[in-house]
């Protein structure tokens, strides 16, 4: 009788990973890396962007904004494709496409140029994000997640925080075009190595001839408006805004529209069902929630630094660098962890993290520089880590194969438009705190305030022959009071951070425990 394979030997070669699988898997991550590198890369480099274009800085805003509602319609229509086309066409004709328009982007001579060629290098580039996540959950045996699950995790959470650093360097060495030239040599190689080497999975042509295109404008009329509301709600005082109201009013009925169609269409453009697997559920819920602080911090650590610190864009992203090192650090060792220890824990640690780092800002002064931002800016980006990556994989890693396509997308699209939410939240809170914080001052700093009245006179000595010294110190002490209300409002921002992000912990026990099959360990 003939003795069967050592268990052990059929295991090893049911988990070995062809390396030419491997190769093109991580040609794909670096294609996923520039698409969400480049929603933050601009962002450090608005003024000059401005300036070269002769915008106003209303206009400019649009650089960023117009990229991010592109990328939000086009994520979740990113699953239906990539069953239609498969990887290896969808994935070249993103990253080619992308190519293309960061080319114009960089030769853009006009403010419109510049917006329509942003939207649709968005909109294309949006379509490797989503594939390389499902392929990570597709591709690989579930015993290898706690390895591509850190690569995919550390860039979903490395680019945007590192993003601000590019730019800064990129602009201060050379200039703001090479924000996007710098994408040309890489996106060529990007393209031809995917179209050479990937075979993941085969193109279903026939998909197209169902392909909903009343959900698609339905889609593209709920999220893009929602985008636009979030991202200029706050500096138009919402629903007094014409604009505002009129996209808020087609958000709705689009949304109603595109709910209706999704669950009653023969082969709907995004599966809302996929919601009802608990896991996927709740971390789908989660990567909204950490899409608040991942996309909140990164925007108001460069705000703080430029308009109360006085930064420039290189000295922005040297100071933000912290953050992304102990990214880089902290995924290799959150994938050990993951195999021995119960992922939910692992997120609520991350979680409390991240509210500790943002409560270490609750204390923030004018003075704050590198080395007062450093201890936060670690315990952001290990907390990021902790809590985003064993999301990841409780969310995808536990989904049938078949499902993770049209799930990637949406899972995706949950971190984005948390992001948005946390940006319109956060704009709201330093705005109406600053504007408290103003009230409040300038109740206390008057005439019957000993310091205050000190302060004024030392500013008008100082201040003697130069023109009316009275009126003078009487600015400049107004631009002091300003500047702390301005930073006592960042105080209350990171406190309403801290507050929610304890509070999230909660929800992880909601959380089914994954089995140990998940990642091939014997986590307990």
């Amino acid at each position: 009788m003939a003795d069967a394979a050592p268990p052990s030997t059929t295991n090893t070669a049911a988990d070995h990973i062809p390396p030419r699988r491997l190769f093109t898997f991580l040609i794909m991550v670096f294609g996923m890396f520039m698409s969400i590198l480049d929603i933050q890369v601009v962002s450090a480099s608005l003024q000059q962007i401005q300036a070269g274009l002769s915008a106003s800085s209303s206009e400019v805003s649009w650089v960023q904004t117009s990229y991010l509602i592109a990328e939000v319609i086009a994520i979740p229509l990113s699953g239906f494709l990539s069953r239609a086309f498969g990887t290896r066409l969808l994935f070249s004709i993103s990253a080619s496409g992308f190519t293309v328009a960061s080319l114009f982007c960089g030769f853009a001579s006009t403010i419109e140029q510049m917006i329509f060629w942003r939207a649709l290098q968005g909109f294309l580039g949006a379509g490797m994000i989503p594939t390389v996540f499902a392929s990570a959950y597709t591709v690989f045996p579930r015993s290898k997640f706690h390895i591509v699950g850190p690569i995919i995790g550390l860039v979903a959470t490395l680019a945007p925080t590192i993003g601000p650093t590019v730019g800064g360097y990129i602009t201060d060495l050379m200039s703001w075009h090479w924000l996007f030239f710098i994408n040309i040599v890489p996106g060529i190689g990007i393209t031809i190595g995917v179209w050479m080497l990937c075979d993941f999975d085969k193109p279903n042509f026939a998909l197209l001839e169902h392909f909903d295109w009343w959900g698609l404008a339905f889609m593209a009329g709920f999220l893009g408006t929602l985008e636009y509301v979030l991202e200029e709600g706050p500096q138009s005082q919402w629903l007094e805004d014409t604009s505002v109201a009129v996209c808020a009013a087609i958000c709705l009925v689009s949304a109603i529209a595109f709910f209706w169609r999704v669950l009653t269409a023969r082969e709907p453009i995004v599966d809302l069902r996929t919601f009802t697997d608990r896991n996927f559920g709740v971390g789908c819920l989660i990567s909204f929630c950490v899409g608040i602080g991942l996309y909140g911090l990164t925007y108001m650590y460069p705000r703080y630094l430029a308009e109360v610190r006085g930064y420039s864009p290189l000295m922005i992203g040297e100071t933000m660098f912290v953050s992304g090192v102990a990214m880089f650090f902290t995924a290799p060792i959150v994938g050990r962890l993951m195999v021995k220890y119960d992922m939910r824990y692992l997120i609520a640690i991350g979680l409390m993290l991240f509210a500790l780092g943002s409560y270490q800002m609750t204390w923030i002064t004018k003075d704050y520089d590198f080395y007062e931002l450093l201890v936060p800016q670690i315990l952001r980006g290990v907390g990021m880590m902790l809590a985003m990556v064993p999301t990841n994989t409780i969310a995808l890693g536990t989904l049938a194969p078949e499902r993770v396509k049209n799930a990637s997308g949406l899972f995706n699209l949950t971190r984005n438009l948390g992001g948005a939410l946390g940006l319109a939240i956060i704009n709201q809170v330093l705005n109406d705190r600053t504007d408290l914080h103003i009230s409040r001052l300038h109740d206390r700093v008057n005439w019957g305030n000993a310091a205050a009245v000190e302060t004024l006179n030392m500013f008008t000595q100082k201040m003697q022959g130069m023109g009316d010294a009275a009126l003078m110190a009487m600015k400049q002490l107004s631009q002091i009071v300003h500047r702390q209300a301005v930073v006592m409002g960042y105080g209350d921002a990171f406190f309403m951070m801290t507050v929610f992000y304890f509070g999230l912990t909660v929800l992880v026990m909601v959380l089914k425990k994954p089995s140990a099959a998940v990642l091939g360990g014997d986590a307990h």
